[in-house]
């Protein structure tokens, strides 16, 4: 290895151009990192001129990733994650686990688990800190395993499409209904799949993906025997509430989407046979080192209590994963 090439290119060049490539632009960049626009642009231009490339098409708006630029932003982001690794994998002689670990979360779910994650680090393991990134199901599986986020919070369903990870189980939740008040079906203490597959269904997930991610909502319905006739779908637990006080349909979603909701105008009801409910895990990479704060990280979550639905129909889940001994 040439180590006088560490001397030719900065660091926050490269971060400067990852952080444009993947905010998509170079004021969401610059708003990320902290920077003004001017000195992200600078260091982007300084690292195109010290590679003799050009990185982006700045003629569009906002700016594209050329052919060339495509190419190098995954050695880009491997710098930046083996980096990351170095820093976190680094202990005191007494082995106490520092750092930063990022972790991606979806919204809904990081309501509930990022304030007590962070309570307990502060209580177990002082020395590590969390940086959060919010994205759908989707987006963080891509997230994971391009290195942008070492953990991941989301459902195991849709399935990851990649046997390079790792997931342990943190909480289960049922499906439950969210009816407008008034509706004919708010008068009943619970609702069956059959009710439901009578009236206009919102429900959580992705309508450009089509049935190549199965959501718990098609697959209660698949199990059920029964045809919904779903009109919207959306990943965005407050667009679905608002679409059901609206009188737009009735709505399926995971208990923790509506214990973080306002519910005003809409009544939950459990489904009473809906055998799917949401299994939510913390998933890491197989294929790579794990560092000590990650680990810490994937011990503290496992320690907190199951959520709690004020709705009937189960009781108290309690966590599947013990993650304490998964990360042994």
């Amino acid at each position: 290895m040439d180590s006088m090439l560490g001397y030719e290119y900065r660091l926050d060049w490269i971060v400067s151009f990852v952080a444009v490539a993947e905010h998509r632009g170079f004021s969401a960049a610059a708003a990320a990192l902290y920077r003004s626009q001017p000195r992200v642009s600078v260091q982007v231009a300084e690292l195109e001129h010290a590679l003799g490339v050009r990185l982006f098409d700045r003629s569009t708006h906002p700016a594209r990733l050329t052919a060339q630029g495509r190419a190098l932003l995954p050695h880009a982001q491997a710098m930046l994650t083996n980096l990351r690794t170095l820093c976190t994998t680094a202990a005191r002689s007494d082995g106490t686990p520092r750092g930063e670990v990022c972790v991606g979360i979806y919204p809904s779910a990081s309501v509930y688990l990022l304030p007590r994650t962070l309570s307990l680090l502060q209580k177990h393991h002082p020395d590590v800190t969390l940086t959060l990134r919010e994205g759908s199901t989707l987006e963080l599986e891509a997230a994971l395993l391009t290195g942008e986020i070492e953990l991941a919070v989301r459902p195991i369903m849709p399935p990851l499409q990649t046997d390079k990870v790792n997931h342990a189980t943190l909480w289960r939740e049922p499906l439950v209904a969210v009816v407008p008040e008034g509706h004919e079906l708010a008068t009943q203490r619970s609702v069956s799949m059959a009710d439901l597959a009578t009236v206009r269904m919102v429900t959580i997930g992705d309508s450009h993906t089509g049935d190549q991610a199965q959501f718990e909502t098609s697959l209660a319905f698949s199990q059920a025997g029964v045809t919904p006739s779903v009109v919207m779908q959306t990943n965005q637990p407050q667009t679905l509430i608002a679409l059901v006080r609206g009188g737009y349909g009735v709505g399926v979603t995971n208990s923790m989407a509506i214990a973080v909701s306002k519910l005003d105008g809409v009544r939950p009801l459990p489904i009473r046979d809906a055998y799917c409910d949401r299994q939510v895990a913390v998933w890491w990479r197989a294929d790579q080192p794990e560092s000590a704060a990650q680990k810490a990280v994937r011990e503290v979550m496992g320690m907190l209590p199951a959520p709690q639905w004020e709705w009937g129909g189960r009781a108290a889940l309690v966590p599947v994963g013990d993650l304490a001994r998964a990360s042994s």
